[in-house]
């Protein structure tokens, strides 16, 4: 607490380190009937953790924070990726390959090579969203730390990128 008003203190650290980011391809989809074509991208990963610091002036363990971001990002690295929860896009798996049907064609990958995640589209915006939930949910971070306040970052290239935030009580 701080001594002039009697409120926790709080501070914030940013994590943006190399091996926070991974490679995937995807497309988005902007209507029933339109989305890009596929491509890929290095997305890179950016995380800002604001808590209560302790006696010895730190919040956490930096190791175990970019431990914990490196390998969400890690589980991501080098996979195709499928929203699964688009309004606009049917997937089938028949166990050998995901059918991806959009506006009238189907598109056939190897289940191996796929990542359906629980989205509503592969932008950066959404996979700020879900890396920011699965910080949250998984309890680890959350566990290492006093944590009041969490924000993920995603950037598909330089000078774009989406952001996802959680405040403890919100």
């Amino acid at each position: 607490m701080t001594a002039s008003t009697g409120e926790r203190e709080l501070v914030t650290i940013e994590l943006y380190k190399e091996a926070m980011k991974f490679s995937a391809g995807h497309f988005t989809i902007f209507s029933a009937d339109r989305r890009e074509r596929m491509h890929g991208h290095n997305f890179a990963v950016q995380v800002s953790i604001t808590g209560e610091p302790d006696d010895n002036g730190m919040m956490g363990d930096y190791g175990q924070f970019k431990r914990i971001v490196s390998g969400l990002c890690a589980g991501l690295d080098e996979w195709f990726l499928l929203p699964g929860r688009s309004p606009h896009l049917k997937l089938r798996d028949d166990g050998e390959c995901v059918y991806a049907e959009f506006a009238g064609r189907t598109l056939p990958f190897l289940r191996s090579e796929v990542q359906v995640l629980p989205i509503r589209n592969i932008t950066v915006e959404e996979l700020a969203r879900y890396l920011c939930a699965r910080l949250v949910d998984d309890g680890q971070v959350l566990a290492v730390a006093p944590i009041h306040a969490l924000t993920v970052k995603v950037s598909s290239g330089p000078g774009q990128l989406g952001a996802a935030s959680w405040r403890r009580g919100a």
